[in-house]
């Protein structure tokens, strides 16, 4: 069977997606060349690595046997790159970090600035993904690094301490409940919204409400912390954030912050790998490096 890199990083993303459209999507390819790819698979191993549904498609006893395989693989290339980037001259190395909205916005520009300086020939894939599909990603070997809610499901993996992210409610100084110390979420959700248009944290929050059997009503998503503090100030409706953006924003916007008394909007943030021992020599001085800061 003659498989190459791409083949195989074409399979492992597909696998973890459950589905080819969005597989094929985080590796670069369009829909019929993945397709085209796997079926050459098949048939160059005259073996069915995947069973297609409706609903998308799950791996066979023989693509579980792919899988494993490629992920070992996946994982000895990266250490042999560490590796030989550590004596090439000038070759740069990238490490793939996988992260929740919190740890993107609030937490890691400051861990990463002294350490990104220290390291000038190394660049961060950096991409934002909700804590469970973090928990998924990390053993496929889709990244090296993740940060996530120790709420989720997180297995086998290795933890370590990143930060506590609170969730607060901010809304204009004039809000009914501004004076309350904590609130529960139920109470607030007839209330008007604003929130960010996309991003894990948004779909955190929105699945809280659907818990309830409930929808936000919404009256506008915007793409920063700051233009949700500048609307719910002047009394646009109310919000929810990190506590460290809400006391961040409260120097400059007149804002009332309410802690929610929900044990979800209290999370613990953990860096996260399968093993210290299989992350790139870089992999490992990064997460060390975000552990101590923490």
């Amino acid at each position: 069977m003659r498989f190459d890199l791409a083949d195989l990083r074409l399979f492992l993303a597909v696998a973890e997606a459950g589905n080819i459209t969005r597989g094929a999507a985080e590796v670069g390819l369009s829909l019929a060349a993945a397709s085209e790819r796997l079926r050459a698979m098949e048939a160059v191993g005259d073996v069915t690595l995947l069973e297609r549904g409706r609903r998308g498609v799950s791996l066979t006893q023989a693509g579980e046997a792919l899988a494993h395989h490629a992920r070992l693989i996946e994982r000895q290339m990266a250490r042999m790159r560490g590796e030989l980037s550590e004596h090439a001259k000038g070759l740069r190395a990238t490490i793939q970090v996988l992260a929740n909205t919190a740890a993107i916005m609030e937490f890691l520009p400051a861990r990463l600035a002294s350490w990104m300086a220290m390291h000038p020939t190394i660049d961060l894939d950096l991409k934002e993904r909700q804590s469970a599909e973090i928990a998924r990603a990390i053993p496929a070997g889709h990244a090296e690094v993740g940060i996530l809610s120790d709420a989720v499901e997180t297995g086998d993996l290795h933890l370590r301490h990143f930060a506590t992210d609170r969730l607060v409610i901010v809304a204009g100084k004039q809000w009914s409940f501004a004076r309350q110390a904590n609130i529960a979420f139920r109470e607030v959700l007839d209330e008007d919204f604003i929130g960010l248009m996309d991003g894990a944290l948004q779909s955190h929050i929105e699945d809280q409400a659907m818990r309830l059997g409930r929808k936000l009503k919404m009256r506008v998503r915007v793409r920063s912390f700051e233009g949700i503090c500048r609307l719910v100030s002047n009394g646009a409706g109310i919000a929810i954030i990190p506590a460290t953006a809400a006391r961040r924003f409260r120097r400059s916007h007149a804002l009332s912050k309410v802690r929610i008394a929900d044990a979800w909007a209290t999370r613990r943030l953990v860096l996260c790998c399968q093993s210290p021992d299989w992350l790139t020599n870089q992999a490992r001085h990064l997460f060390d490096h975000l552990a101590l800061n923490a």
